[in-house]
């Protein structure tokens, strides 16, 4: 711990700051989820208080310890002249943006009382971490202490913590849906598929099941589609433009097949023949096209304008998206008069530059309006 004071006394002093605010950050809101403690947490003994109580509902969650980490931490500032004051903020359980939002209106509340100059956060990982860049744009922070908790190396505590993580596999239906479920079903499946004689041609249900199911994890698509599908007017927007806009580009393919010629198609048997044909691609990407680029821009539109309905800073990327898609539609439409015309590719070089200005001078006239509108808040805070 000496050699964490030591490093922020060297932080904080490489800096003008001398009105520090020491903040513990607990972004999946430990502290009133388990102690029902209401944040922000302000002032040592309050913040004391708060670390006793949640050590005693959960001796081994590592919050507590920040806490204490971040009390010796304004001790120490306070014995070297410093004006400080100690907080814990907290955001919400499931994380994300709303967590953000409530460490960032916490500690506004507490700066509303105490005008610090600089901050030095405490954390005790990167998750707590990632919130640095909310609370820079209200304080400027000077040091960022992280915890590490001293641990036993020996093959008891190993075994100890194994079985933590296997209960916790176990019970804790955060991982057990992923972890136990999706095993159990193609568990399952193989089972009653043996019994009624399609072993082989159940492996490949199980690989398919198997390779969503990794899919769905490790894009997020299962949390995507629950803050997609929220009871909220902003949740109905995207509900409705993404039903829609799938329908529509799934609806692309037969419109795409309809606008080839039919005796291109009844001219060769070969199916290989007939999806590398240029005349075949180019018809179908012009029956296709219109569709696909109207469903896509429904899903754009629907999280541009639930965003901005709901308040959520997304604005600049949201914009470009839907620009960027009219931007490519002339570049693709050319494409297909290459393939069915055999017009020359350079004729491709017109649209693409003209797309690619386009989107140019959107992107930096929407960024200086974004940076206008931040400097606007930042002198009226």
């Amino acid at each position: 711990m000496s050699q964490q004071s030591d490093k922020v006394e060297k932080d904080v002093n490489a800096s003008a700051a001398n009105r520090l605010l020491v903040i513990c950050i607990d972004r999946d809101n430990d502290v009133g989820e388990k102690a029902r403690i209401t944040t922000p947490v302000i002032g040592r003994d309050a913040c004391i208080e708060a670390a006793q109580r949640l050590a005693l509902e959960d001796p081994e969650d590592a919050d507590s310890n920040s806490i204490f980490a971040a009390i010796k931490t304004y001790e120490d500032l306070i014995s070297k002249g410093y004006q400080v004051e100690v907080i814990t903020v907290a955001g919400v359980k499931d994380r994300g943006v709303q967590a953000d939002e409530k460490i960032l209106a916490e500690t506004r509340k507490v700066l509303e009382n105490f005008s610090a100059n600089g901050a030095v956060i405490v954390s005790d990982g990167e998750d707590d971490e990632s919130v640095i860049p909310v609370i820079q744009n209200v304080l400027p922070v000077v040091s960022v202490q992280r915890v590490v908790m001293k641990v036993s190396r020996s093959v008891e505590y190993s075994y100890a913590v194994f079985g933590k993580y296997l209960k916790m596999l176990a019970y804790d239906s955060k991982y057990s849906k992923f972890f136990l479920g999706v095993p159990g079903i193609l568990l399952l499946i193989g089972g009653i598929a043996t019994a009624f004689g399609y072993t082989a041609e159940i492996f490949a249900v199980l690989v398919s099941i198997l390779g969503g199911a990794f899919l769905i994890r490790a894009f997020d698509i299962d949390r995507a589609l629950s803050n997609w599908s929220k009871p909220t007017p902003m949740g109905f927007i995207r509900m409705f433009t993404m039903v829609a806009g799938i329908l529509l580009i799934l609806s692309s393919v037969p419109a795409g097949i309809n606008s080839v010629d039919s005796e291109l198609i009844e001219a060769d048997t070969q199916l290989i023949s007939k999806i590398t044909d240029k005349m075949i691609i180019g018809q179908f990407v012009v029956g296709a096209l219109p569709i696909l680029w109207i469903g896509m821009g429904a899903i754009f539109a629907g999280t541009l304008l639930s965003n901005w309905i709901g308040g959520i800073p997304r604005q600049i990327s949201d914009s470009l998206r839907i620009i960027v898609l009219i931007s490519l539609y002339p570049t693709v439409a050319q494409f297909t008069n290459v393939m069915i015309y055999e017009e020359s590719s350079f004729t491709l070089i017109p649209p693409l530059l003209g797309g690619l200005a386009a989107t140019l001078i959107s992107a930096t006239i929407l960024f200086k309006k974004y940076r206008k509108h931040k400097n606007q808040e930042m002198i009226s805070d």
